[in-house]
């Protein structure tokens, strides 16, 4: 998937008016997943992503260990949103990931957070 593809996946997944908000969307999840995440998961997860997008996670700070709640706390910061909206912009961007990364990919992403994270998969097929 090209990046211009991926931008307007999230753009209408997330009924946003305008590519500027995907994008800070975007960044928001991907930037806080990468931190949660290994670097060398983030590095995988990254790898077929658009490069415009993949940098994201590979210039997160890695290994942080962090709550479901903070995880959704840096979301809504980063992204300027309300909780409810980081939440499933959140959920959504995850969903896109579990269908562009291979599944097996997604697993080891899901299998390196703890239980409470499940709940970031709600709208993908790995629910």
């Amino acid at each position: 998937m090209h990046y211009d593809q991926f931008m307007g996946q999230v753009q209408n997944r997330l009924q946003l008016s305008d590519g500027g908000k995907a994008v800070r969307a975007t960044r928001a999840v991907l930037t806080t997943l990468g931190e949660r995440l290994q670097s060398g998961e983030a590095k995988d997860l990254a790898g077929p992503l658009p490069m415009e997008v993949d940098r994201y996670l590979l210039q997160a700070d890695s290994g942080q260990r962090f709550s479901i709640n903070e995880f959704f706390d840096r979301v809504c910061e980063r992204e300027t949103v309300d909780r409810s909206d980081g939440v499933y912009h959140t959920k959504a961007i995850v969903a896109l990931l579990d269908e562009v990364v291979p599944a097996g990919e997604m697993q080891q992403v899901r299998g390196q957070l703890p239980a409470e994270y499940d709940q970031l998969f709600e709208l993908s097929g790995q629910d």
